[in-house]
């Protein structure tokens, strides 16, 4: 591979770098805790976006501290899954496949 195929294949690369930071940014998953009285919203550069939580849950400092982590956990358990299926429908690891060389 010539110098230059290199330096474009590095070129792509990092295109197609900000291309998937960009999708992940538009993914956005929502996770729960305390039966729903937590909720969490998270984006794909796992960016908490939203924190929600039930007055009821003010009462209790340590079953809201769970109930917050029980969310954040949740909510990135459901990311990565749903990133793994969006970096499966963009090539996947393919892409790497053109440094070789």
């Amino acid at each position: 591979m010539s110098m230059f195929s290199k330096i474009k294949a590095v070129k792509d690369m990092r295109d197609q770098a900000k291309q998937m930071q960009s999708a992940m940014e538009e993914v956005v998953v929502e996770g729960s805790g305390a039966w729903g009285k937590v909720k969490t919203r998270m984006n794909g550069n796992q960016r908490i976006l939203d924190v929600q939580i039930d007055d009821e849950m003010l009462k209790d400092r340590a079953k809201l501290q769970d109930a917050v982590k029980d969310a954040v956990n949740d909510a990135v358990k459901k990311l990565h899954a749903q990133m793994a299926t969006k970096i499966k429908d963009m090539g996947g690891l393919d892409m790497l496949k053109n440094l070789g060389g």
